[in-house]
């Protein structure tokens, strides 16, 4: 092994190894037991907190943290954790335990819809806001302003969505009991930021204890460098100077002071840096009381007047108060929120529909590695260890950054595997075709990753450029799905180019391959695809028409699923017996209730983290008119434990509560995606244009359009409903669409600077007859995988798995007949000046690659 080949195994050896540590242990722990084995110097009195905690958890099973804390009692358990230092904590306990419980938690987090959370139902303080139209905009602005805060604490993928008319509903996946501590206290605070002008004869009239009508007198907390605290008194108006509150505030963060103490900087806006420059000229001498959610945080005099719309918050607090503080200035409610209740709840998809979704993973993972084992042989074999290494390295990456893993992600890593098959038959059909010319085994292979460089390249960049835009503008499954996507391609990029290139130099070097035998059964071929092109289009685009307006005109809202539209919420009691037994579960629930006629149904088991009881929530889209809104509700609440008990008689259902709920996919959701979209089109239109020709990325971009509003019709024509997975399968659309158009157009772009001879509708031919092979592997193995999720995933992800199957075929069929088509008629026939001129003899015979 010579020096180089040497580094780049270690290279390879050492980023397996760091993702491997990255993983470990990739599931949770339970932190009994954890607790148990981290102890030192044990005792009696130790050994009875964990027989006490132990026994707890019979009755209480999903509540270890609360276990132990009611096992521990006033104990002291500091001797027994000498690890962790405690001095400056003031509440050790609760310290120790929160540490062990990340210890504990497993390094693949998983979101709400794959293993339930901690939800959270909020009440907004109504009696701030002046009238009932400032009350109607307050809620959806209230779940706005949850959502970027919940984001900013790095929590992937929530649920936020009203609930009734002042509440929401806040579903957060598998938190540590501090991170739940952190959420609440992020959630609740309003963040109503004043400034209020300090009476001149504060002091005095306070000594005296005279009251000035207008004015309050608040708390001004200081502290000594020793540490120490004292309290000031101060006269504050009651009402902000001029209306000077938090809603000028552009942007907050954190800096520190001559001391090091942490501050919050604040900038306001033009009209709100007016304000304080009118106020500061005219009060110069006098102090300003910065007030926030009724706190005195500091009350600076005013030296002189302030020109440049920025200010800060000095105070009592430590670095992460103040980053929090920060954060929330940057995102304030407009009335505070009360919380009402917190219950533990299941995973949104169902235990059952989990367990079949990894049972379908797995199925089609083996069905792919199978296929490439016995197409390509050898080469398979290597495609298939790159592609282990590949998942390997991904879940590494993903847990080494905390992303938390949900069904769009999955989706992500979906197409990742499938550009990481698409890039080894790119290779491996060069490496057959440069073998077929002639070529040594170690030139074939040499040219063949050369030739298929720029190929998987711009495919791959075009990908990124999209799940990258996905990644910093999206929210929610949007986000989500960039994340995973970003990684994972630039992850297959290196297993694809490196790693599969290092086995065979490997065995090239130690002269162990000969040859490199291959099934071919996509033999050399000489089809005319041109030939149909035009009724092809025309049919096309008469089907999306036809589907779509199907799906408007006739479905209307009905093609929407509560997701996007909202509905019905109800929250049943049952027997608890029978859901222990297994009687009850969320697969058999939510058949009998989308039986009823109501669209696809939520269903999510709770418990009460004090008493640990289970209650199930059913949502479902709203039926009859807005007039009508309760008696429909109630009618439908009724149907629903009626059609439950009948099916499950011994569960004794029991409706405790009937709620209206908003949206899980509201506005800013939708929004963002469209924008974010709409953004990686653009990008992908200028990268394509820059790479190739102008009337290429034209035909790109349409191409795209073009599945996506043909797997819409067909969605549906086939009476489903669009929820929040169907938007992880058409961003999903969008990857696989781009990659399959680029393979042809390089082919095509590579013929045209090679002089081939011939007209541009001939060499447009002779390129898609040479990728054919390629074309039908690659979404063979795409559609085998996504199959086995079809056919066995069951659920939701049934829905997912549809809408990619029909991606799949319509984004192989619009690279032909679509993005080639177009770039065809763009030049009216005549070959683009992207190459040189044609080649003089006889025209190429079509090779496959």
């Amino acid at each position: 092994m010579n020096r180089n080949s040497f580094w780049r195994w270690a290279l390879v050896a050492l980023l397996v190894a760091w993702a491997l540590y990255e993983l470990y242990p990739p599931a949770g722990r339970d932190l009994i037991e954890v607790f148990k084995r981290s102890a030192v110097r044990t005792d009696d009195t130790f050994s009875g907190i964990v027989t006490r905690a132990e026994s707890l958890r019979q009755s209480n099973p999903d509540n270890a943290f609360g276990n132990l804390v009611e096992a521990i009692g006033t104990n002291d358990i500091r001797p027994y954790f000498p690890q962790f230092a405690t001095s400056a904590e003031l509440r050790p306990t609760a310290a120790i335990l929160n540490r062990l419980q990340r210890q504990a938690a497993g390094q693949i987090k998983l979101g709400l819809d794959l293993q339930g959370g901690t939800s959270f139902l909020m009440e907004m303080d109504t009696n701030r806001l002046a009238n009932a139209e400032e009350l109607q905009s307050a809620l959806p602005q209230a779940v706005e302003v949850l959502r970027r805060r919940v984001d900013v604490l790095g929590v992937s993928e929530p649920v936020i969505q009203p609930a009734g008319e002042n509440r929401i509903l806040v579903q957060l996946p598998g938190l540590s009991q501090s991170e739940k501590e952190e959420a609440l206290r992020n959630i609740q605070k309003a963040a109503f930021l004043e400034f209020r002008l300090v009476h001149p004869q504060s002091e005095r009239l306070l000594a005296e204890g005279a009251l000035v009508p207008g004015y309050e007198v608040l708390q001004l907390k200081h502290r000594s460098q020793e540490g120490g605290e004292r309290l000031e008194s101060i006269l504050v108006k009651r009402r902000p100077e001029r209306g000077l509150t938090g809603q000028y505030v552009t942007s907050a963060f954190v800096t520190r002071g001559n001391l090091g103490e942490p501050k919050i900087s604040f900038t306001f806006d033009s009209r709100g840096a007016s304000i304080f420059a009118e106020i500061t000229r005219e009060n110069v001498g006098n102090r300003l009381a910065i007030i926030l959610d009724g706190e005195l945080y500091s009350a600076p005099v005013i030296r002189t007047e302030i020109l440049g719309g920025s200010g800060e918050i000095s105070g009592s607090f430590d670095a992460r108060e103040a980053q929090e503080l920060a954060q929330i200035l940057l995102n304030p409610l407009r009335a505070p929120l009360v919380l009402v209740e917190s219950r533990e709840v299941d995973p949104s998809l169902g235990r059952d529909s989990i367990a079949s979704g990894i049972k379908a993973v797995v199925i089609g993972l083996v069905a792919v590695s199978v296929f490439m084992l016995v197409y390509y042989l050898l080469a398979g074999l290597i495609a298939n260890a790159a592609l282990a290494l590949n998942v390997v390295i991904l879940l590494g990456v993903m847990c080494a950054i905390d992303t938390t893993l949900t069904l769009p992600g999955i989706a992500g890593i979906v197409l990742t595997i499938g550009m990481a098959v698409d890039a080894n038959v790119l290779i491996f059909e060069r490496v057959r075709e440069e073998l077929a010319a002639g070529k040594s085994m170690r030139g074939a292979v040499t040219a063949g990753y050369e030739k298929a460089f720029s190929t998987i390249f711009d495919s791959n960049v075009t990908t990124l450029i999209s799940s990258i835009i996905l990644w910093k503008m999206g929210v929610g499954p949007v986000k989500g799905f960039g994340v995973t996507l970003t990684i994972g391609v630039a992850v297959s990029m290196f297993t694809a180019l490196f790693i599969t290139r290092l086995f065979f130099e490997f065995l090239l070097a130690r002269n162990l391959l000969k040859s490199l035998p291959m099934l071919h059964l996509v033999r050399a071929s000489k089809l005319d695809f041109m030939k149909v092109a035009v009724p092809a289009f025309i049919a096309s685009w008469i089907l999306i028409i036809a589907g779509n307006s199907y799906g408007i005109f006739v479905r209307g809202k009905d093609a929407l699923s509560v997701d996007f539209v909202g509905g019905d919420s109800f929250t049943l009691a049952f027997d608890q017996s029978a859901r222990q037994r297994g009687e009850i579960e969320v697969d058999k629930i939510r058949a009998t209730v989308d039986a009823l006629g109501r669209g696809a149904s939520q269903v999510q088991f709770q418990r009460d983290i004090t008493s640990a009881n289970e209650s199930l929530r059913i949502t479902v889209r709203a039926g009859g008119g807005e007039a009508a809104a309760g008696a429909a509700r109630t009618e439908t609440s009724e149907l629903v434990r009626s059609a439950l008990t009948q099916t499950f008689p011994t569960a004794q259902f029991e409706l405790l509560s009937v709620d209206k709920v908003g949206p899980t996919v509201g506005k800013q959701i939708a929004k963002t995606a469209v924008v974010a979209a709409l953004l990686s089109l653009f990008g992908i239109l200028v990268y394509v244009a820059f790479r190739y020709e102008f009337s290429f990325a034209i035909g790109a971009v349409i191409a795209i359009l073009h599945d996506l509003l043909m797997t819409s019709g067909w969605y549906f024509l086939a009476g489903r409903e669009f929820n929040a997975t169907t938007v992880a399968a058409f961003l999903t659309i969008i990857g696989f669409s781009i990659n399959d158009t680029i393979v042809i157009f390089d082919r095509v772009r590579e013929d045209l600077k090679l002089g081939v001879r011939g007209t541009f509708r001939e060499v447009m031919n002779t390129a898609l007859n040479q990728t054919l092979s390629r074309t039908i592997i690659t979404s063979g193995t795409v559609f085998l995988a996504t199959l086995a999720l079809y056919l066995f995933g069951g659920g939701v992800i049934n829905d997912f798995a549809f809408a990619f199957l029909v991606g799949i075929l319509t984004g192989t069929y619009s690279s032909i007949y679509i993005a080639c088509f177009i770039v065809l008629r763009w030049h009216k026939g005549q070959r683009p000046a992207i190459g040189g001129s044609p080649a003089p003899g006889p025209g190429p015979v079509p090779v496959q690659a």
